[in-house]
This record gives C-alpha cells, structure tokens and sequence, in this order.
C-alpha cells in the first residue's frame, strides 16, 4: 500500500512539473462544445488515454520485474531499482546520455501523429492525443517506470502505474480546462520539492528489498513472495 501512496504523491507532485512539460499540449487541446460539462469530458478522454498508456507500461515493466521475482532475484531488483531512483537524483549526470537521437527521431514522429489528431476535434481524437502523449519521453514517467519494475508483479506494476497517471490528472485536466493559470513561480517551488519525493521513493523500494521486517514498509522475506506462502499452506 505504501508503495501505492508514493505513485499518487509522485503523480499529484510531478504533476506541477508535467504543466512545464505536458501543459503546452494540455493548454491548446481542441476540447469540443461550448459547456464546461462538455469541455470536461474532453479533457478527461485526454488524461484517461494518458493513463491507458502508462498502465500498459505498467504492465510490461511488471512483467519484467516479475520475470525477475521467478528467479528469485525480487528482493534485489527492489533495492536496484531504489538505488537507481536516488542516483538519478543525486548523479544526475550519470544519466545524460540516456536519450539518444533515435529516441529523438521516435519523439518527432508522435509529436507529428498529435499534430495530425489536432485537427479532428473530437472525442475519440482527444482519447488518442492522450494515449500517444503518455509515450513521450519524461523523467518523471522514467521514475515510475522504475517504480513499476520494483513492484516484482504484473498486477502491482499496473496499479503503480495507474495510480501515478490518476496522480497527474487534477491538474491537467485543470490546466486544460482553465489555461495556465498557476503561477510560474509556485511551479518552481513544487519542482524543487519532486527530487526529494523522489529519493524518498526510492529508500522505500531499498528498505522493502532489505525486508527488515518493518510493518507495511520493509515487510519480511517471506511476504514479498506470496507463492511461498501458498505452497507452505
């Protein structure tokens, strides 16, 4: 549950950060109808398409971490995982040449896509703009992709995932609604505060892979893997 706890704050937090990142996209969305009620279903279809994609990935960086919980190796990819969150953080110029030009080539062609649905003007068109824009690339999507992979399950990877997604939607269905209305200077001062969220995570994943049988935070060995418990029961 802490773990869930941490995706909602990272996304309620990150979010402040994704107004800088996102918020161009969520700004001039071609949001239909002239009610708010309509102009809200809109921009909710944007942010559920969002969310969709960052369940996907859930589940696929679930299943690897799950892939590594089989081995018997979940305990350590959760403190790997930790580890690589706080470095991020702390070294972060260990990960400046993560992006490279392909992944640039891969960005212009879904900004292109976007551009193309742009011109719909509907429903299912602002569904998509959502789905695809929960591809680009973002560091704050890397570290709850990270998160993902050291829940050790497919289901867990999901939730995580789509709880941070949930996490995000307050203030872009906001912003998309009402335009940029929060102050540049409030943003700065919430995306000073995300690094520390960050590392907090992270010594969460390190302390739940240490299983120093603290309750709810670093539970057991024999809890992180139910199927020992199932098969001794």
């Amino acid at each position: 549950m802490e773990v869930l706890i941490s995706a909602l704050v990272l996304g309620l937090m990150g979010s402040f950060h994704c107004v800088g990142m996102c918020g161009p996209i969520a700004i001039s969305l071609p949001l239909r109808g002239d009610t708010l009620f309509e102009k809200l279903i809109g921009g909710s279809l944007y942010n559920i398409g969002r969310t969709v994609t960052y369940g996907i990935m859930g589940a696929v960086f679930g299943l690897i971490g799950q892939g590594f919980q089989l081995m018997g190796f979940q305990r350590w990819i959760s403190i790997i995982m930790g580890v690589l969150m706080v470095l991020s953080i702390l070294v972060p110029t260990l990960f400046k040449g993560f992006n490279t030009g392909n992944s640039d080539f891969l960005t212009g062609k879904l900004r292109q896509a976007i551009g193309r649905l742009f011109a719909q003007k509907s429903y299912r068109g602002l569904f998509l703009i959502g789905l695809l824009n929960g591809l680009l690339p973002c560091g704050l999507v890397y570290m709850a992709i990270a998160g993902a992979i050291g829940t050790g399950t497919v289901v867990e990877g999901i939730l995580f995932m789509v709880v941070f997604g949930l996490g995000t939607l307050p203030m872009l269905l906001f912003i998309s609604i009402l335009g940029n209305v929060v102050s540049v200077g409030f943003r700065n001062k919430i995306s000073k505060a995300i690094p520390y969220l960050v590392v907090v995570i992270g010594l969460i994943f390190i302390l739940r892979g240490l299983s120093l049988g603290i309750p709810y935070l670093s539970p057991p060995k024999a809890k992180l893997n139910p199927e020992v418990h199932m098969n001794h029961g």
